[in-house]
């Protein structure tokens, strides 16, 4: 395929377009721009992989996803997010869809957590910067779009290194319009379908600014993660060593199966009653979620100490071994690469590395000497980070 490819050097470092003829064939109104930047407080969407093979990447959105809390999820997408943006000069966006926002704290801190949410203004029903609820504003308000306007916070309000879309409290309330859409696709019409897919639709809009987009959500098994899901790429499942953690591996399996064939038969009847209505709107019409699951991780047990040794329980280690098993019964299914071991690595206990963490509002990945790191604290943070490099390098591997 014929390219044009453009060299514009702007003072701090160099863009590259990239313009395809058979893009704008299909009616793209802008050619993508793609950044090499070297100057790391411009914003993630300008920060790209300098490898020639990278300038043109197709952004893959990954949800890390259990029904079942507690399983370290938010530090861990928290975590691998960073090392992508910091370690991998990848641009990296964080939306926030759960609405406990633990993950927008995670970034940004106690202090520019409760100016977001709490301004010193009197307008305390209203937050400084926009979230994800602002997105949705119009669907709450009974339209079928998006407001596609919202910005996310660039990555030069944190130290992971990505732009943040924030969650919000009330984000949970978009579930009612959620489930009224849904109840609308066995007819067919695109109305269900377009606010069914508003998050697919959002990420339509910014697929040329980012490389990899991640979204933490809650462990429900509601309306508003279908939607998430729906809109995903890949999942990634963080377990734990507990009997509740791996029997959520069954439900996911039961929820997923159950609305991926009810999404489909909608789509079978739209387009019987109204052939290609919906190619006029951004909708999810070949489900990549259907062969996304990426793999498991699985946050290290602590064991018991007995007489001052530490030991595994037996019942502990019988779930642990289990863990292999009902992967392969439940979610490989899920897996487009049927061979590969879905065990992307274990994940160790932080001990004192996550208060200092979040102390000082930053990754574990990027903790350093002037961060207060003290003692066996820094080997614990140069091993923990060669962990997530390990599990960025399988993820990477499977997208």
């Amino acid at each position: 395929m014929n390219q044009i490819m453009y060299r514009i050097f702007r003072g701090v470092g160099k863009a590259t377009e990239d313009c395809s003829h058979s893009k704008y064939l299909r009616g793209s109104k802008q050619p993508p721009f793609h950044f090499s930047i070297q100057d790391d407080n411009l914003p993630a969407t300008q920060r790209l992989s300098p490898q020639l093979k990278d300038l043109s990447p197709k952004m893959k959105t990954i949800s890390f996803f259990n029904n079942k809390g507690g399983v370290g999820k938010t530090t861990l997408t928290g975590n691998i997010a960073a090392y992508f943006a910091l370690e991998k000069n990848k641009r990296v966006l964080i939306i926030d869809c759960d609405p406990q926002c633990n993950i927008t704290q995670f970034i940004l801190g106690d202090s520019k957590t409760i100016d977001l949410y709490w301004p010193s203004n009197d307008k305390k029903e209203e937050t400084k910067s926009k979230t994800v609820l602002d997105l949705v504003g119009p669907i709450i308000s009974g339209d079928a779009e998006i407001n596609s306007r919202i910005k996310p916070l660039r990555s030069s309000m944190n130290r992971f290194g990505v732009d943040l879309l924030p969650g919000h409290p009330r984000f949970s309330t978009f579930e009612d319009e959620l489930s009224a859409a849904w109840s609308e696709l066995p007819t067919g019409k695109a109305g269900g379908f377009r606010r069914t897919n508003w998050l697919y639709s959002y990420l339509s809009s910014i697929e040329d600014q980012y490389d990899l987009v991640f979204i933490d959500v809650s462990p429900s098994l509601g309306a508003l993660n279908r939607s998430v899901l729906l809109s995903s790429d890949h999942f990634i499942t963080p377990l734990g060593a507990d009997a509740f953690s791996v029997l959520g591996i069954r439900n996911i399996s039961r929820w997923m199966t159950g609305w991926l064939e009810y999404y489909e038969v909608g789509l079978e009847q739209s387009n019987r009653l109204n052939p290609n209505g919906l190619n006029d709107y951004d909708i999810r019409t070949e489900l990549e979620i259907k062969n996304g699951f990426l793999g498991y991780t699985l946050q290290q047990y602590i064991a018991k100490a007995k007489a001052g040794v530490k030991r595994p329980t037996k019942a502990y280690e019988r779930i642990i071994q289990d863990i292999p098993g009902e992967i392969q019964n439940y979610l490989q299914s899920f897996n487009s690469i049927s061979n590969t071991d879905p065990h992307l690595g274990d994940v160790p206990n932080l001990y004192s590395l996550i208060p200092l963490a979040q102390s000082v509002n930053a990754p574990i990945v990027a903790l350093g000497s002037g961060d207060g790191l003290v003692g066996n604290q820094y080997s614990q943070a140069r091993n923990y980070k060669g962990i997530i490099g390990d599990l960025a390098e399988s993820i990477l591997a499977r997208v």
